[in-house]
C-alpha cells in the first residue's frame, strides 16, 4: 500500500461532466494574496500575488481516453469508431472498453429478474423486483460520450411538484409522508441554465419553444434570450408527422391535450447564431454574500462552434449521421472532454494553448473509499483508491491520499457516488457506546430515490416513406404532456420523435433481412421489400418521469465484489402505480396519433420482454432513458437531503457530492443540462471555502 503525502486543494474523483466543469471554472481563477479574494485568471493585476490552485483528478477509465493532445485524442477515437463498426448490437456502450476493472452497467446485461434470486450476469447486481433498465460508463468524458445531446430546461413545476400537485412520499423505512419540492426553484437556477448552454454549446429557436405552463416564452427564457446556435434542421420524417398531426387534440383521462410538436434543443453544433453575438466566460465576482457566477461577453471574439478534441476546425458542423448514440464520428455533438481540454490547457501569453500545470488527471485509479479524520469526524482525511496497472491484468497498487487539507468532490455517476459513500464506515461514541456511521448519510438517503425515464416505444409504418437515418438521432419532440393538472394521478412525459426507425425496439434491419430471408425473398424480391419497409419506419418515444422512491436504491453488499474486490451496486427497483398508469395514457395518446397519421401499428409486448408488466390486464415494456438520477438528493435540510443546494454534503464541510444524483425529482427534460447548470453554481460555494482556507 503507498500512503500519499502530497497536498491538493482540490480533489475531483470523475471527469464526466460534473467534475470537468468544475475543473474548468476553478482553473480559470486564481486567489490574490493582496486583495484576499478569488479572480478571473486572465484579470490578474499583479502575477507576483497569484497563489493557484493545486487540482488532482481521478478516473477510473483507462489513460489513453484522457490524453488530449491532438494526435493521441484521434488515435483513441477512432479506436472507439472501429469498435463501434465491429459491433453486432450498437448498443450505448458498444464503442467503448467494457473494463473488468471499472466495469460499466449494459444493456446487453439485463435480464428478466426472479425473486428471490438477484440478476448477477452484468455490473449491477439486480435484486428487483423489476429491472433498472440504463448504463452508463466508466471512461474519460463519462457518459457524455454516448448520450444522445438533447437539452431541454426542466419546468418550473418540476421544482415544487408538492406544492403544486400535492405529491408526498414516504420517509425511508416508514410510512411518514414528506415532500418532494427541491431546495431551489426555477427562477434561481435560470442564469446558470443560460452559463451551462454557452458551455455545451447548445442549437435551438427559443422562438419555436412552446411547453404547457403558465409562464410566457419571455418570462421562462427571459427577455431577447437566444441559443447560442441556430436550431438543427428538423428531419424529413419530423417534417410529415407535424403537418400530419398539425391543429390536433388526443384524449385522456376526460381531457383533450392540443398536440404540440417543437424543434428540440440540442448540445451539437450548428451555425453560430448572430444573435447571440459575442463569446464569453463563465467569471466569479465577490460579493457581501460570497461568490456570484455571471456570464460575461468577449467584445473582441465572436462566438463560434468548438469542433472536436484533436482539431476545433472538424465536426464545427453536424453532419447528420444518425449515430449520435453511442458516437458522434466527427464530436459535433458536445462531450465532456471538450470542457476537461479547457481545465488542462490554458492559453499563455502568446494566446497559445500549453499544459497547466497545477492540474493533473490520474486515470485507471478506482476510488472506492473516503475515511474521516479520527480526531474531527466531520473532516474528510482520506480518499482509498486501486490503481491498476494495464487493461489486460487485474493487478493493482493501493494508494490511500492525505485529504486532511483539500476539498472533496464525488462528481461520478449516481451509481458510483453512493458507492463509494456506502462502503465508507466509521465509528462513533454516543451515550458511550460505539456506533457506526456512514459518510454524509446522516439522512438515510445516500442510494435511494434512484430514478430513471421509463421510455415505452410504439413503432409502425407510415403510408408513405418517410426516409428515418437523415440527421441526429431526434430533432422534434411532442411537449403537450410534460406538465398538467394531470401530474396529481399520473406521470408527466415528453414524446420525442425517434429518427432510428426500427432498430431500438425490432434490431432492424438486421431483423428485416431476417424475417424477408426467411420468407424465401432474395435478389430483386429482397431489394424492393427492405427499401418499402425500411423508408417507412416511424418510431414514437414516450419518455415518462419517475418519482423518487425511497425503496428504489443502491446498495453495497461484500457478497457481490468486481475484479478489484471492490463492492458493486445493488439494485433494488420498482415502478409504482403512478408511472404505469403514465404508461397506460401514453400508449392511449399513441394509439390516437398512429390512427391520424395512417400508421400501421408494429407495435407489440410481450411476456418474453425483460422488462414488461401488466396493468389493467394489458401488457406494456420498457425501456431505460439512460438517465440515472436521484442517490444523493439535495434539500433544505439534513434530516431528509444528502447535500444542501450547492452540492456540499451536510455532514462533512470539505466534500461536495455533484452529479445527476443530485436531482430532488426528474421532470421530462433530458437531465444533463440540469445537472450542468447546479454543477456550475456549486463552484460558488467552493470558491469561498478555497478563499476562506487560502486566508487562514
Amino acid at each position: 500500500m503507498s500512503n500519499i503525502e502530497f497536498k491538493k486543494d482540490v480533489i475531483i474523483v470523475g471527469t464526466g461532466i460534473a467534475g470537468s466543469l468544475i475543473a474548468k471554472l476553478l482553473t480559470d481563477h486564481v486567489f490574490d494574496t493582496e486583495k484576499g479574494k478569488m479572480v478571473y485568471r486572465a484579470e490578474v493585476d499583479h502575477p507576483e500575488n497569484v497563489r493557484e490552485l493545486s487540482i488532482l483528478m481521478y478516473e477510473a477509465g483507462l489513460e489513453a481516453g484522457l490524453e488530449l493532445d491532438s494526435s493521441s485524442s484521434l488515435t483513441t477515437y477512432n479506436e472507439y469508431i472501429r469498435k463501434f463498426y465491429m459491433e453486432e448490437a450498437k448498443v450505448p456502450n458498444s464503442p467503448y472498453p467494457n473494463l473488468k476493472q471499472a466495469p460499466s452497467p449494459d444493456v446487453l446485461d439485463m435480464e428478466k429478474i426472479i425473486p428471490p434470486f438477484p440478476d448477477k450476469k452484468g455490473y449491477l447486481v439486480q435484486f428487483g423486483p423489476m429491472p433498472f433498465a440504463s448504463d452508463a460508463i466508466r471512461i474519460g468524458g463519462g457518459t457524455t460520450l454516448h448520450w444522445l445531446g438533447t437539452t431541454p430546461r426542466m419546468l418550473p413545476n418540476d421544482f415544487r411538484l408538492t406544492e403544486k400537485y400535492g405529491i408526498e412520499i414516504n420517509k425511508p423505512d416508514s410510512e411518514v409522508k414528506t415532500p418532494i419540492n427541491w431546495p431551489i426553484d426555477y427562477d434561481a437556477l435560470k442564469p446558470y441554465y443560460e452559463m451551462a448552454e454557452f458551455e455545451i454549446g447548445v442549437s435551438g429557436n427559443v422562438a419555436a419553444q412552446e411547453y404547457p405552463i403558465s409562464e410566457s416564452m419571455e418570462e421562462y427564457y427571459g427577455k431577447d434570450y437566444v441559443f447560442p446556435m441556430d436550431e438543427i434542421p428538423q428531419s424529413y420524417m419530423d417534417q410529415k408527422i407535424i403537418n400530419g398531426l398539425a391543429g390536433t387534440c388526443v384524449q385522456l383521462n376526460f381531457e383533450e391535450f392540443p398536440l404540440t410538436m417543437v424543434p428540440s434543443p440540442q448540445g451539437r453544433n450548428s451555425t453560430p447564431n448572430p444573435a447571440y453575438g459575442k463569446a464569453k466566460i463563465i467569471k466569479a465576482n465577490s460579493t457581501d454574500s460570497g461568490y456570484k457566477l455571471s456570464l460575461n461577453n468577449i467584445e473582441n471574439e465572436e462566438y463560434k462552434a468548438l469542433g472536436s478534441v484533436w482539431n476545433p476546425y472538424m465536426g464545427e458542423r453536424c453532419e447528420g449521421n444518425a449515430s449520435c448514440v453511442p458516437i458522434c464520428p466527427v464530436q459535433a455533438k458536445y462531450n465532456a472532454l471538450k470542457t476537461l481540454k479547457k481545465a488542462l490547457y490554458k492559453f499563455n501569453k502568446n494566446e497559445n494553448l500549453q499544459k497547466h500545470k497545477f492540474i493533473s488527471v490520474q486515470a485507471q485509479s478506482v476510488v472506492y473509499k473516503l475515511s474521516v479524520d479520527q480526531a474531527n469526524q466531520e473532516k474528510i482525511s482520506k480518499i482509498h483508491l486501486r490503481r491498476y496497472i494495464s487493461k489486460e491484468k487485474t493487478d493493482f497498487v493501493e494508494e490511500v491520499v492525505d485529504t486532511s487539507d483539500s476539498i472533496v468532490i464525488l462528481a461520478a455517476n449516481a451509481f458510483e457516488n453512493p458507492k463509494i459513500l456506502l462502503n465508507s464506515k466509521y465509528t462513533v461514541i454516543e451515550n458511550g457506546q460505539k456506533v457506526e456511521k456512514t459518510v454524509a448519510n446522516r439522512s438515510d438517503q445516500v442510494g435511494r430515490n434512484l430514478m430513471d425515464h421509463m421510455v415505452m416505444l410504439t413503432w409502425g409504418l407510415f403510408p408513405e416513406p418517410i426516409y428515418s437515418y437523415r440527421g441526429p438521432g431526434s430533432t422534434t419532440n411532442i411537449s403537450s404532456f410534460r406538465d398538467g393538472n394531470f401530474r396529481s394521478e399520473f406521470s408527466a412525459w415528453i414524446s420525442p420523435l425517434d429518427n432510428w426507425g426500427w432498430s431500438w425496439p425490432a434490431f432492424s434491419p438486421g431483423s428485416d433481412i431476417s424475417e424477408f430471408l426467411g420468407q424465401g425473398l432474395f435478389g430483386a424480391e429482397l431489394k424492393e421489400a427492405l427499401a418499402y419497409r425500411l423508408s417507412r419506419q416511424v418510431l414514437l418515444h414516450f419518455e415518462i418521469e419517475q418519482l423518487p422512491n425511497p425503496n428504489n436504491r443502491v446498495t453495497i453488499n461484500d457478497q457481490y465484489l468486481d475484479a478489484l474486490g471492490i463492492p458493486r451496486p445493488v439494485i433494488n427497483y420498482e415502478l409504482t402505480e403512478y408511472e404505469m398508469k403514465a404508461m397506460e395514457q401514453a400508449k392511449l395518446a399513441s394509439d390516437q396519433m398512429f390512427k391520424r397519421l395512417n400508421i400501421e401499428d408494429f407495435t407489440k409486448y410481450t411476456e418474453a420482454d425483460k422488462n414488461t408488466f401488466i396493468y389493467n390486464n394489458v401488457r406494456y415494456s420498457y425501456n431505460g432513458a439512460g438517465h440515472i438520477v436521484g442517490t444523493h438528493r439535495m434539500g433544505d435540510n439534513a434530516d431528509d437531503s444528502v447535500t444542501n443546494s450547492y452540492c456540499k454534503s451536510w455532514d462533512h464541510p470539505n466534500l461536495y457530492i455533484v452529479g445527476a444524483g443530485n436531482m430532488t425529482t426528474l421532470g421530462t427534460s433530458n437531465p444533463t443540462l440540469t445537472l450542468s447548470a447546479f454543477t456550475i453554481r456549486s463552484v460558488e460555494s467552493i470558491l469561498s471555502d478555497l478563499e476562506n482556507k487560502f486566508k487562514n
